[in-house]
């Protein structure tokens, strides 16, 4: 294995450019200013220009995110590899699990120096019960123990929940798994803010899949305007049109011409958004990492309900910055929105706590220093392999 003497070169490798553009290039810019050569490797995808006017070099590879077709796998994969094998990074900073699995092979072959693989939860795959999930996960699973053997690396996860996954399920090491919560948010940017006067407004932020819980909200509000319980609900995001569990658009505006929500569809400005609401809801039943919008709610100083699943349950805690129900559980989810909607100090004594949670455990500076720090030890540990390597070679 070899380790390049001057300046490391950083590959990130992701599946989704608008994801990277929006939530990971403060990291970047941090580690530009640590003196690395940064480059990306994402799918041809609008928004690359955007990230290579910010000074990085961008490699276009081969990927169809939700393909499950074997040519597409092999020719995302056989990107990867020519890329790694042209490019000869010292550092690959694989995110999310498609990059984790191709590329943590690509790696391991080519004898990349430094490899950190990070998990934004396991998603649709091992939390679904489809057939074809069924069918995928045992032979993802194998796969994934080979990508995650390489003697350098790291394995970041966002919740303890899925840690533990890992360790029970990959034969992982603890030594090889660094927990850090979440993606970070801008304190500066998710300021707290005084509840905006009018009717309560119940928010809900996400991809609009059907296993983030959009039903669930939906029915929840059916369920407290019956109660003749006055609120506005509000969901905000587009269908990711790709994914097998998107919810149509056709029912999107059927349930906005209803008057069971208002359907918003994207929003850029997610401070304001959420200043505007008075309560944050995710019914979800995905595995998240942590969810960034709890995270952002709690920032803003916005009460959340929440479900009782692995990265929720790290960003809400019960009682204190929020409540959480069981999952799928539409009664309770209705009756904890209710409590919150009926109280406001309740709101403002949670919303309070939430901003303290948010500042210890989810500021953004915290998160990109707890990444930079996982550079540092590898490529610490790389220099004392090759000088290790190096002597046995000339003994």
């Amino acid at each position: 294995m070899r380790i390049t003497e001057g300046v490391p070169r950083l590959l990130f490798v992701s599946n989704q450019v608008d994801d990277f553009l929006r939530y990971r290039m403060e990291l970047v810019r941090k580690v530009q200013e640590a003196g690395y050569d940064v480059h990306v490797a994402l799918p041809q995808e609008p928004g690359l220009e955007d990230i290579a006017s910010q000074g990085v070099i961008v490699h276009i590879i081969h990927l169809q995110r939700m393909s499950t077709g074997l040519v597409d796998q092999i020719r995302y994969w056989v990107s990867l590899l020519q890329l790694y094998l042209r490019l000869r990074p010292t550092v690959v900073h694989h995110m999310c699990i498609q990059p984790v699995l191709y590329g943590g092979i690509a790696a391991r072959v080519v004898g990349v120096p430094v490899v950190i693989n990070t998990f934004y939860g396991f998603g649709y795959l091992f939390c679904t019960h489809t057939i074809k999930a069924h069918v995928l996960r045992p032979l993802v699973t194998v796969a994934l123990r080979f990508a995650l053997q390489h003697e350098n690396h790291r394995v970041i996860v966002q919740n303890s929940a899925d840690r533990d996954f890992l360790l029970s399920r990959f034969n992982l090491s603890s030594d090889h798994v660094v927990l850090i919560k979440g993606s970070g948010v801008d304190l500066s940017l998710f300021l707290p803010e005084a509840e905006p006067d009018g009717l309560p407004v119940v928010l809900m932020a996400s991809r609009l899949l059907w296993t983030k819980g959009v039903k669930d909200f939906v029915s929840a509000a059916q369920v407290i305007r019956a109660r003749g319980i006055k609120a506005r609900f509000v969901l905000v995001g587009e269908p990711d049109r790709d994914h097998p569990s998107a919810i149509p658009t056709d029912t999107l505006k059927h349930w906005n011409d209803a008057g069971d929500i208002e359907w918003l569809g994207y929003q850029f400005d997610m401070p304001t958004v959420i200043a505007q609401s008075h309560i944050v809801c995710l019914p979800s039943c995905y595995g998240e990492g942590v969810p960034r919008i709890l995270q952002e709610a709690a920032a803003v100083g916005r009460p959340a309900v929440a479900t009782e699943t692995p990265g929720c349950l790290e960003a809400v805690h019960h009682g204190q910055n929020g409540l959480i129900v069981p999952v799928g559980d539409i009664e309770a989810l209705a009756e904890a929105l209710a409590q919150l909607i009926g109280n406001s100090l309740l709101r403002r004594s949670m919303g309070n706590r939430g901003r303290e949670i948010a500042v210890t455990e989810f500021s953004l500076d915290q998160v990109v220093d707890a990444n930079l720090s996982v550079y540092r030890a590898l490529l610490c540990s790389a220099a004392e392999r090759a000088k290790s390597h190096s002597e046995t070679i000339h003994s």
